[in-house]
């Protein structure tokens, strides 16, 4: 998830200018694979007949509503972390796709690179980040992604995606 409208990302980081750079960063990361997740979760419903696809969709909506505002919760007071902050390229590459074309390019995409995405930021911030509340918060929300990226991965094998 690189592509970000400059709008959202000049909002999540303004939003939490208190923070030191790599807890912005991960603050940014985290917001947007949340995000990101519920829309093209919620694009899924629509573009896929697939019960499996609609299956992880919901997991991607369910779970991503839940860490959204389990982020939230530790955030430091004044340090808004933002709502909408899809990665709207990846969503106009997935909006024309139906059937089989979107399943393919929505796992390829949000099940197996978004997760790899995020799972690298969410482990770097509990590396190296130096807000405390937020590196609890990556290190809670890991697990969940972990299992996601292997739900992922065991979609693509079904379909026939590669890595």
């Amino acid at each position: 998830m690189t592509s970000v409208s400059s709008n959202t990302e000049s909002s999540a980081v303004t939003a939490a200018n208190s923070l030191p750079a790599v807890d912005r960063d991960f603050v940014q990361a985290a917001t947007m694979a949340f995000s990101t997740k519920i829309d093209a979760g919620k694009m899924a419903h629509k573009n896929t007949s697939n019960p499996d696809d609609r299956s992880f969709a919901r997991h991607m909506i369910a779970d991503g509503m839940r860490l959204t505002v389990q982020l939230k919760a530790v955030a430091p007071q004044g340090v808004e972390v933002p709502k909408d902050n899809s990665d709207l390229a990846l969503l106009e590459s997935l909006k024309p796709l139906k059937g089989s074309d979107f399943d393919h390019a929505y796992i390829r995409t949000l099940g197996l690179e978004a997760h790899r995405q995020a799972i690298a930021a969410f482990e770097k911030e509990t590396k190296e980040g130096e807000n405390p509340s937020f590196k609890e918060a990556a290190l809670n929300a890991l697990p969940t992604l972990r299992e996601h990226y292997m739900m992922g991965q065991m979609l693509a094998q079904k379909l026939g995606v590669s890595e």
